[in-house]
């Protein structure tokens, strides 16, 4: 009997490529897809993508959405409602928790000290695999994805709403993790073999966010790098 699991969707490639993995070895079953979202927006957190496009996805993919709204963005708010979906989930006979990190050693300890209060467990198919080999791997299986967001301490708006591909990979810096595992960007999937077909988008204009609240040193996604602002891609559905 396959271990029932919910996997933490962000619409990116490297949630993409777990998944895909995680289809291939059979050992979960995937009842729904689970995002986060800005509720003022209607968009992912951090990605800046909109809703309708991960619902897309969703419907493509055939995995059940599930949405979790917030509203201020704090770690209190996430946390507590994090925790009450959790206990949620518990109640269907849900137990595993499906993430897409790869060695951000804090931040899966971060994400397993929250599980343990409810009782549930992550699991993590990308865990500790090369970047280089694992962005390779993914545009060799088909996968097509597009930079929805980067981070202007290491890219700029020439990168923002390019083909995440060879040639990108080849023109980053040394210091640019390939799968951007450090928060150098973010990236949006529209096809590849967990589709059915492909979500059909348009890439519009770019804007630049400052950065409004610096990020606490404690937290597990800070960094010693001076981020000033994020540069977005808006994508719309065709």
């Amino acid at each position: 009997m396959l271990k029932k699991a919910i996997f933490c969707w962000s619409g990116g490639k490297d949630s993409s490529y777990a998944l895909y993995r995680i289809m291939q070895e059979k050992e979960y079953e995937v009842i729904a897809l689970f995002t986060t979202v800005n509720e003022n927006f209607k968009r992912v957190s951090m990605h800046g993508v909109k809703e309708e496009l991960i619902e897309k996805q969703a419907e493509s993919i055939g995995i059940p959405l599930s949405i979790m709204y917030v509203k201020s963005g704090s770690n209190d708010e996430y946390e507590k409602k994090m925790e009450a979906f959790m206990l949620e989930q518990m109640t269907k006979g849900i137990e595993y928790v499906i993430f897409g990190d790869i060695f951000l050693e804090d931040l899966r300890a971060y994400r397993d000290n929250n599980l343990s209060k409810v009782g549930m467990k992550g699991v993590y198919p990308l865990w500790k695999m090369n970047t280089k080999q694992l962005a390779h791997d993914f545009i060799d299986l088909g996968f097509k994805t597009i930079l929805c967001c980067v981070n202007d301490a290491y890219l700029s708006d020439k990168e923002v709403g390019v083909l995440f591909d060879l040639n990108f990979l080849n023109s980053l810096p040394l210091a640019i993790d390939p799968c951007g595992e450090n928060g150098e960007f973010h990236t949006f999937c529209f096809a590849g073999p967990i589709f059915r077909k492909p979500v059909e988008v348009e890439i519009g204009e770019r804007i630049y966010r400052p950065l409004e609240i610096k990020t606490d040193s404690s937290h597990p996604c800070s960094t010693e790098i001076k981020t000033q602002g994020f540069w977005f891609c808006e994508l719309n559905s065709k």
